[in-house]
């Protein structure tokens, strides 16, 4: 049998040895788990969202949404701390809104409860190119044209170009939709262009929300 004494010291089997290394590995192993997700999501175009998003989502309504060339596919978003948060992406090439309203409430230390809201489209439709929502929700009446249902998530071609997901997951697609007293719930959105007809911002102290 080997001389322990004729090891290094690195080598030598100490319990304190064991105990750093033991601390050190689950220390590490979290970051490297998230480092390796984040690596992967980015290969494979997993990402939703261009920019990290904000730990408060959002509510979205609207009287009625019209649009053309829509997608709908699962993937995440990424937040500050590196977390991964699963969305199901809604993209539609060019989407009118009617009585748009975006609110989102913000808890402050010792001043309570915040409320962010924005209304537009009023008379004049709210007008988006290239339209991406990232949500955990969604109701309202649909009426789609040419549906397609259980598409693979990386063939979609009726959506805007950037609309696709991972192989193997499901999504679907229609060459265009109408949703009628739509309710939506979010954490990131983000467009080519996007007219605000008739805005108006408002804050406000307590909770006041579009739905």
């Amino acid at each position: 049998m080997e001389d322990s004494q004729n090891l290094p010291d690195n080598a030598v089997n100490s319990a304190d040895g064991r105990v750093r290394w033991r601390r050190f590995a689950v220390l590490t192993l979290p970051a490297v788990a998230v480092t390796a997700g984040l690596g992967i999501a980015l290969a494979q175009g997993a990402l939703a969202a261009s920019f990290a998003v904000s730990g408060q989502q959002f509510k979205v309504s609207a009287q009625s949404l019209e649009g053309e060339g829509f997608a709908q596919y699962g993937s995440v978003d990424v937040n500050a701390r590196n977390e991964l948060i699963p969305v199901a992406v809604t993209a539609i090439k060019e989407a009118k809104l009617h009585s748009l309203c975006q609110s989102v409430v913000t808890t402050l230390p010792l001043i309570g409860d915040i409320s962010l809201n924005l209304t537009a489209g009023q008379k004049n439709p709210v007008e988006a190119s290239n339209l991406f929502v990232d949500a955990t929700q969604l109701s309202g009446d649909a009426v789609f044209s040419n549906i397609e249902i259980g598409r693979d998530a990386s063939t979609l071609d009726k959506g805007p170009t950037e609309a696709v997901g991972m192989q193997d997951l499901f999504a679907q697609q229609a060459d265009s939709v109408t949703i009628s007293d739509l309710h939506q719930t979010a954490w990131a959105t983000n467009a080519g262009t996007f007219k605000l007809s008739g805005l108006n911002m408002s804050i406000s102290k307590g909770k006041k929300e579009c739905f």
